[in-house]
């Protein structure tokens, strides 16, 4: 299962904060088939058959096939100097 990094779980509980999203919203990720990418949006809620990981209140929804794509990364995230948010893939550490 797709597990997140501190940094990944300190900027989704501050992106949901900032946007004044309802409790219990989150980042959802989404296979596109077609592109051969993911999408990353901030949902209000998961959509019926996503997964749902949770860590320390910050909730991550993926769709089937993301879960598939994912099922041994962990999310991280970096904030540059302007704001910007950058969210990435690596593989879970062992152990």
């Amino acid at each position: 299962m797709l597990t997140m990094t501190d940094n990944a779980v300190f900027v989704i509980r501050e992106i949901t904060t900032q946007q004044q999203a309802p409790e219990g919203a989150g980042l959802r990720i989404a296979a596109d088939a077609a592109a051969g990418s993911l999408t990353l949006t901030l949902a209000d809620q998961p959509i019926a058959g996503d997964q749902v990981v949770d860590s320390s209140g910050a909730r991550v929804f993926l769709d089937a096939e993301a879960a598939k794509l994912l099922d041994d990364k962990a999310l991280d995230a970096a904030v540059d100097d302007n704001g910007g948010v950058q969210f990435g893939f690596a593989a879970q550490p062992v152990g």
